[in-house]
């Protein structure tokens, strides 16, 4: 197989109809490492509307368990990618994503905009960073993807397009994004999580290189100091740098799915499905969230 092959093959599929067969191929054969990027970056720029980034400080998932709360996410959307949306795995993982976010009260409106980071942020990652820039084949299908998750999930009001979800993304973070110091805790707890993925030595660069990636909105958001304008150049050149290698390397034989990752910590010897993610108890505060492991938390309404 050539290294543009798989685009052929993709281009041939229909994006509606063959949305999962498309994302599945674009996010674990040709870009599995950019979309774990992009997926923590989407992930990590909600913390930035107070609404999110106050809820998640409160239950303390992300600032006391974040290496779990990390590996519990990725391993949930990735059930849906590798299995699909009906079959046994990937019912029970949308089941366990309803069970965690209807014990809380969170706003369509904040829900909708999280799905919208799934779908725009890896476009706009690939396209800066990537060994090629997406298809317009790939762009629709992971809109459908995803809009297809989010009516699993109850959403309502879904936009129906790519350009939609982009601009649904873009008036939301303008509108919403500001300060909350819940949510810088969250943001400060995340950062340490991937400097702790490499030797401690190198932690002030990691985090000094993750700052460089984030556009000035979400850095103002958090209030961090910008790095200089060098910094982020020569970051933001390497990732590229990274990208064109890649392209001239042969095209993955095998898929890579998000459970490969190696930055996922707190499964060893293997998971349920089932049992990912906590079991909070609806609409009480200060009740106990029991975990996978028999531990317990004061949970936040």
């Amino acid at each position: 197989m050539k290294r543009y092959d798989r685009l052929r093959e993709i281009r041939r599929l229909d994006p509606e109809k063959d949305a999962l067969t498309i994302y599945r191929l674009t996010a674990t054969y040709e870009f599995p490492w950019d979309y774990t990027r992009a997926l923590e970056l989407a992930l990590y720029r909600t913390y930035a509307v107070p609404s999110i980034g106050r809820l998640l400080a409160e239950t303390a998932e992300l600032t006391d368990r974040t290496q779990k709360r990390y590996d519990d996410t990725a391993l949930l959307l990735d059930a849906v990618v590798e299995h699909g949306f009906g079959t046994d795995e990937g019912r029970t993982a949308i089941r366990r994503i309803n069970q965690m976010h209807r014990s809380y009260d969170i706003s369509n409106e904040d829900m909708r905009y999280v799905l919208c980071t799934f779908v725009v942020m890896p476009k706009r990652w690939i396209d800066a960073y990537g060994w090629r820039t997406l298809s317009r084949h790939e762009t629709t299908a992971a809109a459908v993807h995803y809009r297809t998750l989010g009516k699993h999930m109850g959403i309502q009001d879904i936009p129906e397009s790519y350009e939609a979800f982009e601009e649904c993304l873009d008036a939301y973070e303008e509108a919403h994004f500001a300060w909350d110091e819940g949510a810088r805790r969250v943001s400060d707890a995340t950062l340490d999580l991937m400097a702790s993925w490499y030797p401690r030595p190198l932690a002030p660069l990691l985090r000094t290189s993750t700052l460089a990636l984030l556009d000035e909105p979400l850095l103002r958001a958090f209030r961090y100091e910008p790095p200089g304008a060098a910094t982020r150049a020569l970051v933001r050149r390497a990732v590229r740098l990274r990208g064109r290698a890649v392209r001239l390397m042969p095209p993955r034989g095998a898929p890579h799915y998000a459970r490969q990752n190696w930055e996922i910590k707190g499964y060893p010897k293997g998971y349920r499905v089932g049992a990912l993610g906590t079991f909070p108890v609806p609409g009480v505060r200060g009740c106990p969230v029991v975990h996978t492991d028999g531990s317990a938390a004061a949970s936040a309404e």
